[in-house]
């Protein structure tokens, strides 16, 4: 048994701004509960502290501000295993940060610190030179945005994350609670890693290879389809480049998406994707107040006229009729 003073292993935690909170949240309360005996927040067989190029707070993409415990310039970055960071809202803004961090990052890594890369982090380290030789797991939703930017680093499709040496990644999300949890059986070992998940309502520990039922429950066989449908239900109001942009973020030409969709549903990737919306109409006439323009505003209708048009096609009957069936 370690003794306090000399912990299993040791992260050191880099939010970048804009990152987010369940990432980082997930990954921190994992180390919480595997570091001491009780549920003490003791940091005796991990060790963690939040960093970053400057003192003070970043913010994560939900507006809280998390606090830096100590900046980098006060660290000795070979005290670390892990160099863990968190990534951005969005992969341009993890790229544009690469010549700002890569002198922390060259400096961890000549230090003998793992690197470890969750969501769009990737971006940042491949930006800035750092994944040469390597692999990575990435979030689906990003992953057709990395093979264009860095055609020659191979991504680990459908995994949550992805142990490579000194370079790990992680999709992000609550997959930072499995890697957490990879990482702390390494050096802990399984009985302490496991330590605090049914505390956290976490049925079990996920391999990395686990297949989200999000996905595999949300609309599809094949895994274009599936995440089709996932964009579809981040973007009910549609995209700028409509279904053409939805094909080219699941890898697919917008033929070859309408062909799997007509296979698989029996309609093409814009009408389901306008039966989405309309079934969303329905609710929400059913279960709110809301104004017709509001509605129409919330899935991609121009207007309240092409709103009531769309519904009576589909459902027999104009909007007002529907809500005055629901209060009758």
């Amino acid at each position: 048994m370690s003794h306090p003073d000399q912990p299993d292993c040791r992260f050191l935690l880099l939010p970048l701004p804009e990152h987010a909170l369940l990432a980082f949240g997930g990954f921190v309360d994992k180390l919480r509960f595997s570091a001491d005996e009780e549920d003490l927040s003791q940091q005796r067989y991990c060790q963690w502290t939040v960093t970053g190029l400057n003192p003070g707070t970043v913010r994560a993409s939900s507006g809280v501000e998390v606090a830096i415990d100590a900046p980098v310039t006060d660290l000795d970055l070979a005290d670390y295993d892990y160099l863990v960071i968190f990534g951005c809202r969005q992969p341009s803004m993890a790229q544009a940060l690469a010549a700002e961090y890569r002198p922390l990052l060259q400096r961890a890594s000549r230090s003998g610190v793992s690197l470890v890369a969750v969501d769009n982090a990737s971006f940042l380290l491949a930006e800035a030179g750092l994944l040469s030789d390597h692999s990575v797991a990435l979030h689906w939703r990003h992953q057709q945005e990395f093979r264009a930017a860095f055609p020659d680093i191979p991504i680990h499709a459908d995994v949550l994350y992805h142990l490579d040496g000194n370079r790990i990644s992680c999709a992000g999300g609550s997959a930072t609670i499995d890697l957490a949890t990879a990482l702390l059986e390494r050096h802990c070992g399984p009985t302490r890693a496991l330590k605090g998940l049914a505390d956290m309502l976490v049925d079990e520990s996920r391999a990395a290879s686990h297949a989200l039922r999000s996905l595999v429950d949300s609309g599809g066989k094949s895994r274009p389809v599936q995440r089709a449908v996932a964009l579809m239900r981040q973007h009910l109001a549609g995209l700028p480049e409509g279904v053409e942009q939805l094909a080219s973020q699941v890898g697919l030409s917008r033929r070859q998406l309408d062909r799997a969709f007509t296979e698989e549903h029996g309609m093409t990737c814009h009408q389901y994707w306008l039966e989405l919306r309309l079934r969303h109409v329905h609710w929400r006439l059913h279960n709110s107040s809301q104004r017709l323009s509001q509605i129409a505003d919330e899935v991609g209708f121009t207007d309240v006229s092409h709103l009531c048009r769309a519904v009576k096609r589909r459902y027999g009957a104009t909007p007002q009729a529907l809500r005055k069936q629901q209060l009758g």
